[in-house]
């Protein structure tokens, strides 16, 4: 009995001697396994960072020249609808000043009648540049207040803006009223209405009426100072309609730099 005890402890002691080092060689084995799988974690996520940080100068430097080749388009669209509205501008100053002239309405010296364009040399450079100042103005001001003008967007309606307003201009120097009053009135109602059919927006209206005050007071102070006159004036040197050629003037030449503007993104409504 005491031999058969004795082998039993030694055979379970030899048991769990070997159920510790089974147990051992099973925790060991699976530290490994954890260290290999955050090793290999480590080694990717490392990757992935010199992969980001390889990538991101080529992402930054296509984003940068993407930028700098739409800067360029938005400058070189800019500088061709300056010029096409500087020589709409100067060739509009040159007909219809030359119709004021026939008719008597404006007086230039003796010197300036006799030349080839029997006008100031600096009418349509001067006209030119307030045309092209206005036509980029227009689509300025409604991209700003993200108002984009929608209504009769088409070369059509602008080419019969630009008949109506030479009509308007024409008006002016052909009519013959009672008085000076009557033909004012008929022209401000001709340039209100030239407004509703091709305009009918907030802006054009403001700006309108904007340009003609500031055109009005420039031309007083050009004729107050000797530079040219008006024949017949009642209103401060200047005729009483003038303000209304300067009105549909500045509608026409919004419409026509607006038009000139539809291949540059607009600002969306906000209702």
């Amino acid at each position: 009995m005491p031999r058969l005890e004795s082998c039993t402890w030694s055979c379970s002691c030899t048991a769990r001697g070997r159920h510790k080092n089974h147990l051992g060689d099973t925790a060991a084995g699976l530290a490994a396994k954890v260290g290999e799988m955050l090793s290999s974690s480590v080694s990717s996520s490392s990757l992935a960072l010199v992969g980001r940080g390889a990538r991101s100068p080529s992402t930054s430097s296509v984003s940068s020249n993407t930028s700098s080749s739409s800067t360029l388009n938005l400058s070189q669209h800019l500088v061709q609808r300056s010029v096409v509205l500087f020589v709409v501008g100067a060739f509009m100053a040159l007909v219809l000043n030359l119709l004021q002239i026939q008719r008597n309405v404006t007086l230039f010296p003796e010197e300036v009648i006799s030349t080839i364009f029997s006008s100031a040399w600096w009418v349509p450079p001067c006209c030119g540049t307030a045309a092209a100042v206005v036509g980029l103005l227009y689509p300025c001001i409604d991209s700003h207040l993200g108002e984009p003008h929608k209504f009769k967007r088409e070369w059509a309606s602008v080419m019969r803006c630009i008949a109506v307003f030479v009509g308007i201009n024409h008006a002016s120097a052909k009519l013959d009223f009672a008085n000076n009053v009557q033909l004012s009135l008929t022209l401000a109602a001709l340039s209100l209405g030239l407004w509703w059919t091709f305009d009918r927006s907030r802006s054009g209206l403001g700006l309108g009426i904007t340009i003609a005050f500031v055109a009005t007071l420039i031309t007083q102070f050009l004729v107050y100072n000797g530079v040219y006159q008006y024949t017949s004036p009642d209103f401060l040197y200047i005729r009483s309609w003038l303000p209304c050629i300067f009105f549909s003037g500045g509608v026409t030449v919004g419409n026509i730099g607006r038009q000139l503007a539809m291949g540059i993104p607009e600002k969306p409504h906000n209702d």
